[in-house]
């Protein structure tokens, strides 16, 4: 009776043992989604050329009114509509450059923007825009095809054509998406680049990111939100 009852007592040790470790670690997971969800700074740092030195401007200062901005621009995106600076008045957008017969890379950043785009497809200030670095290539037809083939929504992003001077001219020397610093290079060297760029509603470059790191996409989308509640 005693050797029963001692067997039945270890049991219910070993099953309350068990909850009180699922127990924990469901609280563990809760905790780090919440380190997951929590910005890791009061407000974003700005950024101004290609070595992505932090500026921690305050926000809404005339030192920010005269830090460096995206400039105006002229390009078509895939429904034929031409797109300007003006277009994301009052929009955060996220950026990055690419081409559709990019066998590679390229995919691999469609499909972790397409996690961005998921994520704040029903926030109308969060909008997204790529460039076409074979502006030759990839024309609107081109550009909406592919948009439909990968689930791209219309007006929420942009996939971007037109003058390969001007898109160069953005990528190496408003958005500076180049890592290989103080290497010269001009219109026929091609630019290519995993990173993404977050820009706020101001035109200012507010953060860098790898496009093909799931941990780096995680932290945008987490960027994003800081941008849009702090500024």
């Amino acid at each position: 009776m005693n050797k029963l009852y001692k067997v039945n007592c270890n049991w219910y040790i070993l099953i309350f043992c068990i909850a009180l470790f699922v127990s924990c670690k469901q609280e563990l997971k809760k905790e780090e989604i919440k380190v997951i969800e929590t910005s890791r700074v009061a407000y974003l740092p700005f950024y101004s050329d290609e070595t992505f030195t932090p500026h921690w401007i305050k926000p809404n200062t005339k030192e920010e009114q005269s830090f460096h901005k995206i400039p105006d621009f002229n390009l078509v995106n895939q429904l034929g509509d031409t797109i300007t600076s003006k277009t994301f008045d009052k929009k955060i957008y996220v950026t990055d450059f690419f081409f559709t017969s990019c066998p590679g890379i390229c995919l691999k950043m469609t499909a972790n923007m397409l996690k961005v785009q998921e994520e704040f497809k029903n926030d109308d200030e969060i909008v997204l825009l790529s460039h076409s670095v074979t502006p030759s290539i990839d024309s609107v037809v081109v550009l909406k095809n592919y948009a439909e083939k990968h689930g791209i929504i219309d007006n929420k992003w942009h996939l971007v054509t037109g003058d390969k001077k001007e898109i160069y001219n953005l990528g190496r020397n408003q958005y500076f998406v180049e890592n290989d610093l103080g290497i010269p290079k001009d219109i026929n060297d091609f630019l290519h680049t995993e990173n993404f760029l977050l820009i706020d509603k101001n035109k200012h470059i507010r953060g860098i990111y790898n496009g093909l790191n799931r941990a780096s996409i995680a932290q945008l989308i987490t960027d994003i939100k800081t941008l849009k509640n702090k500024g």
